[in-house]
């Protein structure tokens, strides 16, 4: 693992072009630019990782959700160059504080994982739904 003094660990939001460029490299799905801006004003926790040479957005991972009684983890992304160094575990470990500080402990808390990714997220207590239900989206 790299020395974290490598990188800028911060509660902030990425810029929308920033955002956009990361998903593209590690492989997300598209995100509209005008959805993205009002999308990442609206988060209610963010972590951002900078590589401290270059302050390039490196990592990143997002709380959205309702406020109250729903929350999902959304945007967990580390660019490939930087994968394998346990910045997406920092950026977990820091959600998860978030979570357990100030979310309600009967809100329900969700993602859905990309495999193999499922197995850091299982590190902070995630558990598959299935066979009881099962993760769905409106594919368009």
């Amino acid at each position: 693992m790299d020395n974290l003094e490598n990188y800028s660990i911060r509660i902030d939001i990425p810029e929308v072009d920033e955002y956009l460029a990361l998903r593209k490299v590690c492989g997300l799905s598209d995100r509209g630019k005008d959805a993205s801006k009002i999308g990442l004003s609206n988060s209610i926790y963010s972590v951002i990782i900078r590589r401290s040479a270059d302050q390039e957005l490196v990592g990143m991972g997002r709380l959205i959700g309702d406020g109250g009684t729903a929350y999902q983890i959304v945007d967990i992304a580390v660019h490939p160059s930087e994968q394998g160094k346990g910045l997406a575990k920092n950026i977990m470990q820091l959600l998860m504080t978030h979570i357990e500080n100030e979310v309600d402990p009967q809100a329900y808390v969700n993602l859905i994982a990309d495999c193999p990714a499922d197995n850091l997220y299982k590190q902070f207590g995630f558990v598959e739904t299935a066979p009881e239900s099962l993760g769905m989206y409106l594919k368009r």
